[in-house]
């Protein structure tokens, strides 16, 4: 999905990971990464840009934007912050991406200041991820996936589920309605299974005070059919208690 809006080129600035680790279990650089995985790539020594910054590693790689998924193919990054750029950066280039990312303020967005660049990524294990993108689809094409994720949580038993995105279009009208959105598990049975769709006024993570009991919509998945319908509530959820951390995106 993300790759699709970005260019020809990937920079990565920021990776950990406990999957390539050497003798005295330090993390492997990612060039090292890079060649174990046959991907061809240019290494970039950030030295002191990186010093004391989180998310940003000793050495920013450029790969081709094809060949992430077989970079990230077989092993897990627990960080990772990637930005991509048309054609092949130089030097300096690089020096700028790294300074944009390693001085950005909490929330502050990185795309603005790089002309040329049309996505960053940044990712935190399996809980938070940020991203920015000049496409204006993207936003609903991700609040689809992540509603697929929760529900396919739901289901998920000791077999593959298989749970479709729910159409674009019916979210692009919600964010439209809201910037902000909390979405959590609500009533599932043997035919449905209920996400309960928050409206919040500020972004909200996990450890903050607990959502708005008020639901502003629903978004029911048809298991039998695997069909979505975004609906209006009409009653309040009967749903057992959910659990933030497993049952909220």
């Amino acid at each position: 999905m993300l790759m699709t809006v970005a260019g020809d080129t990937i920079v990565i600035v920021g990776l950990e990971t406990n999957s390539f680790l050497d003798e005295s279990y330090r993390p492997w650089r990612p060039s090292l990464i890079a060649a174990e995985q046959g991907v061809g790539y240019e290494a970039h020594d950030v030295g002191v840009l990186a010093s004391g910054v989180v998310g940003l590693s000793d050495e920013a790689l450029v790969i081709r934007r094809d060949d992430l998924p077989r970079f990230l193919a077989g092993w897990y990054p627990y960080e990772l912050t990637i930005i991509d750029v048309p054609g092949s950066p130089t030097t300096g280039r690089l020096d700028e991406i790294i300074l944009a990312v390693g001085t950005a303020g909490h929330d502050e967005p990185i795309l603005p200041s790089l002309t040329g660049s049309r996505l960053f990524f940044s990712g935190h294990d399996d809980c938070y991820v940020a991203v920015e993108s000049t496409d204006p689809s993207l936003p609903a094409a991700i609040m689809s996936r992540l509603l697929a994720l929760l529900v396919g949580s739901a289901l998920v038993d000791d077999a593959v589920v298989d749970v479709p995105d729910p159409d674009v279009e019916a979210l692009e009208s919600l964010i439209e309605e809201s910037r902000h959105w909390v979405g959590v598990l609500g009533v599932t049975t043997r035919d449905a299974v209920t996400v309960d769709l928050h409206a919040v006024p500020e972004p909200w993570r996990l450890g903050e005070p607990p959502v708005p009991a008020r639901v502003d919509r629903r978004a029911v998945y048809d298991i039998t059919t695997g069909g979505w319908r975004l609906q209006d509530p009409v009653a309040p959820a009967s749903a057992r208690p959910a659990h933030p951390s497993r049952d909220t995106w």
